[in-house]
């Protein structure tokens, strides 16, 4: 019994110098995305301050590809041992397993949540020279010439795609779905006014608002963005159920330890919450987030049911 008690007493003495040692080699964020995008904007501000928060180094590791699907593969077959971490938008988490066929994770079961970091609305915009001027006189257009006014996207099942979809489904409209290849080249061809309307992240699209370069139809929030004081919601111009948030999150393999786990969490979260941070990331449109691992759960699981049904409905598919 004594050799017991002792052995566990051992056990119980390692594990707490292993919480206190964490980490104590390089971690590395794995971002499923290119260099550049929002993600990754996320992803360096994260590893900088967790760097000087926790000591070790925090390194950025892009594997973009397959709608961020071959990231999260990667980090699902890493140890559960926090020292790779996955940074990623919600397309890997609620929308791509149901765009992509044989997708090598269960995003609901292979990863421990440690926080959504941020969120931020999609607008609606239009060219600058476009004759709609609200969502009203958007969706009359959408009435009176049905599937021939074109929508911009990043791409086939992007959020920005997602958001179009769920305002022809909840308007009984439909307009003509135009994929790019990345968000850069949809914000170009609206600017020349090549396509007639998209939904864009504020943070991609803003600038572009501020200088009359696109007009702002709607923002697909619950309530308005502090960004764009004077520009309603959808829900404002009576459009139920088409609110749209874009969000990054922070997760594990399944398996971390809780005490890891909790260290990440609260890094994270005060990090996210420093004043110089959340002044930067507020500018850019972004709402900081830093919710617990538990309500991140919850919200991915009713996300994913969410995006599962849009995406059947309309028979959305990622070719």
């Amino acid at each position: 019994m004594k050799k017991t008690l002792a052995a566990l007493a051992l056990a119980g003495v390692a594990a707490a110098s292993a919480f206190a040692a964490y980490p104590d080699r390089p971690v590395t964020l794995v971002v499923p995305f290119p260099p550049g995008g929002s993600t990754d904007m996320i992803a360096r501000v994260l590893s900088q301050k967790l760097q000087e928060k926790l000591g070790a180094s925090f390194v950025i590791d892009n594997k973009p590809g397959a709608t961020g699907t071959i990231g999260a593969a990667l980090v699902k077959r890493a140890p559960a041992d926090g020292y790779t971490l996955f940074v990623s938008s919600l397309g890997p988490f609620v929308i791509a397993p149901h765009l992509i066929k044989g997708v090598q994770y269960d995003a609901l079961k292979d990863f421990d949540p440690i926080t959504i970091a941020v969120q931020a609305p999609n607008v609606l915009v239009v060219p600058a020279s476009s004759p709609y001027r609200s969502v009203a006189d958007l969706l009359g257009g959408l009435r009176k010439n049905p599937g021939k006014v074109s929508f911009a996207s990043s791409g086939n099942g992007s959020s920005d795609h997602l958001s179009a979809e769920l305002l022809w489904q909840q308007t009984g409209t439909q307009g003509l779905h135009v994929p790019y290849k990345g968000g850069g080249p949809a914000i170009n061809d609206l600017l020349g006014a090549q396509v007639e309307a998209a939904f864009v992240n504020i943070n991609s699209i803003i600038g572009h608002i501020r200088a009359g370069k696109v007009h702002a139809l709607g923002v697909s929030s619950e309530s308005r963005n502090a960004l764009l004081p004077d520009v309603p919601t959808l829900q404002e111009q009576g459009v139920k159920g088409a609110e749209v948030q874009s969000w990054q999150a922070v997760a594990a393999p399944r398996g971390l330890p809780p005490d890891v786990r909790a260290k990440l969490h609260d890094a994270i979260v005060t990090s996210l919450n420093e004043p110089a941070v959340k002044e930067k990331l507020v500018a850019l449109g972004f709402e900081i987030v830093g919710d617990t691992p538990e309500h991140f759960a919850k919200y991915q699981a009713a996300e994913f049911a969410r995006w599962k049904q849009l995406i059947e409905s309309r028979r959305i598919t990622a070719d």
